[in-house]
């Protein structure tokens, strides 16, 4: 089913419609509870203020996993959990998830031991749901297989297997599959306000942002999944309301693959602050992440500090034969982590949960918060089972264990890169019947395509440059220097789609160029 915005609008012009379940946030959680909640058959309806997967769900480091340092925290049951549903993913969404090689470099026979040991529980608790298991391989293969890694002192390594996929374009996907199974789903819907009869709520004020023009939307029950907003939304409810949780900041750098050349990905085990580093092959690039750095305020745009940037290259520094330097870096982005706000004075991030939590307000507004990409099903699943009881709905059986995801499509050739597409891509190709001009490329140096851009404006919601750019064909966070000569281009082809003026060409690409800036490390960032 093709989306239609003008229709979906159109669905919430009545106000005297109630809708079963409303949800406040198009990131991963809320994307997964209106999928959830619409193939129950209730009548869902959600709210994005920006684009989905704008803030934290479009900046993850890319990794399907049950999270092997959570492990070793001793949090068995929130990586059993993860594990299981990293297999749910590569069988609904086949065509953006796939198994990848990790390889841990060990450089004493008792560390090789320790992980060897531990990554057999890790294969035991993903149970039948398995990647494949760990192994022990010598200094020789390790050389072989990342010809990129420093051999002093190395002793050899473990190999493990987890998932990698694409994160902006599963909530691109997972918004279509909304709207497959009849829920309505709106990006750039700011919701202004909670609408309460008595001490209840009842419903959302909502505006759309596009056109200024505002809304009265009546539901049984309103779900707050705004990830490091959701404070916001529940001082709508309850003003006085203490924070419920504290940013952290997590950065990654981007670099040219020919820094560590081949197929695996290498867990750096030991940082400079007892975490572990990933690099990992993305979209031909090199992602290196990521950081956790405590923040007092959150942001739709956050920003890498100057200190995040060091630790990275100092400690992939430690691990590589040839030092990245900033120079070197093509894109840095950052993400905020919505975790439990930890006790008074404290500072420290590694005691918080990435469990996810669910607390409902005596107002009967819902909060889900916490978790991470991989159980985005789970929490779906528990939200949605808690507003059934809340709104008293007819109850219904979840079904997204086995529902496949818009595009899912098995065996996808990942050497052609339009497998992100999945089962679309043979539909888009055939726009370049309807105007053969949009083979041509948006830059010499990349793929992309400008039947790219006319497709994601007609069937994936995109509304800016910006959405384009950064979550539909994601060369921002592959090449922010690129993405920025591609912007007129892409506003061009927009504005015809969308029968924009030269006036609406000009801003796009002003904004865009604003937020790109912000992805190049051209100039020194922020020290704080």
């Amino acid at each position: 089913m093709k989306p239609n915005r003008e229709k979906l609008i159109d669905n919430i012009s009545n106000p005297a419609i109630e809708w079963d379940i409303i949800i406040i946030g198009g990131g991963a959680t809320g994307l997964g509870t209106a999928v959830d909640a619409a193939s129950r058959e209730y009548k869902t309806l959600l709210f994005e203020q920006s684009d989905f997967a704008k803030g934290t769900s479009s900046r993850s480091t890319k990794l399907v996993h049950g999270g092997v340092r959570y492990l070793a925290q001793g949090n068995i049951g929130l990586v059993r959990e993860a594990l299981h549903e990293r297999g749910l993913l590569l069988k609904n969404a086949a065509h953006l998830v796939k198994n990848e090689t990790f390889i841990i470099p060990v450089y004493s026979w008792w560390k090789a031991a320790f992980y060897t040991i531990g990554l057999s529980v890790y294969d035991l608790l993903a149970g039948k749901l398995s990647f494949g298991r760990s192994k022990f391989i010598s200094k020789e293969e390790i050389l072989s297989r990342l010809p990129g890694i420093d051999p002093k002192n190395l002793f050899g390594g473990v190999l493990y297997h987890d998932g990698q996929f694409d994160d902006a374009r599963l909530a691109v996907n997972l918004a279509q599959t909304c709207i497959e199974q009849g829920a309505t789903v709106l990006n750039y819907f700011r919701v202004a306000g909670l609408i309460k009869t008595g001490t209840k709520v009842t419903g959302v004020d909502v505006t759309d942002v596009e056109t200024g023009k505002s809304y009265q939307i009546n539901g049984k029950v309103v779900v707050n999944a705004t990830g490091v907003f959701v404070d916001v939304v529940l001082r709508m409810d309850e003003p006085h309301k203490k924070p419920l949780v504290r940013p952290s900041q997590g950065i990654h750098l981007v670099v040219d693959s020919a820094f560590f050349p081949g197929s695996d990905a290498l867990m750096i085990p030991e940082t400079d602050d007892g975490r572990v580093l990933f690099v990992v092959p993305w979209h031909g690039k090199l992602l290196i992440g990521t950081t956790d750095t405590p923040l007092d305020e959150h942001s739709l745009e956050p920003r890498a500090l100057e200190t995040e940037v060091d630790f990275v290259l100092r400690n992939a520094d430690k691990y590589l034969s040839k030092t990245i330097t900033r120079d070197d870096v093509l894109s840095v982005f950052a993400g905020l982590r919505p975790l439990a706000a930890p006790a008074e004075g404290s500072k420290s991030t590694k005691e918080i949960s990435r469990s996810h939590k669910l607390i409902l307000s005596p107002s009967g507004l819902i909060t889900i918060t916490g978790g991470k990409w991989t159980t985005y099903r789970k929490m779906a699943e528990d939200t949605v089972d808690a507003a059934i009881r809340v709104a008293n709905l007819i109850p219904q059986n979840c079904l997204t264990a086995n529902l496949p995801i818009h595009g899912n499509m098995p065996d996808v050739d990942r050497t052609d890169y339009l497998y992100v597409y999945g089962s679309d891509r043979e539909a888009l190709l055939k726009l370049v019947d309807e105007n053969p001009a949009w083979s041509q490329k948006l830059h010499p140096a990349y793929d992309f395509m400008k039947a790219e851009v006319i497709w994601a404006v007609r069937n994936e919601m995109a509304r800016t440059v910006e959405d384009v750019l950064a979550r539909r064909i994601r060369v921002l966070f592959l090449d922010a220097k690129a993405a920025i000569e591609m912007a007129p281009i892409v506003a061009n082809l927009m504005a015809k789609q969308m029968d924009y003026d030269k006036a609406w060409e000009v801003t796009q690409v002003a904004a865009f160029n604003e937020v790109a800036k912000g992805y190049l490390l051209t100039e020194k960032l922020s020290k704080n």
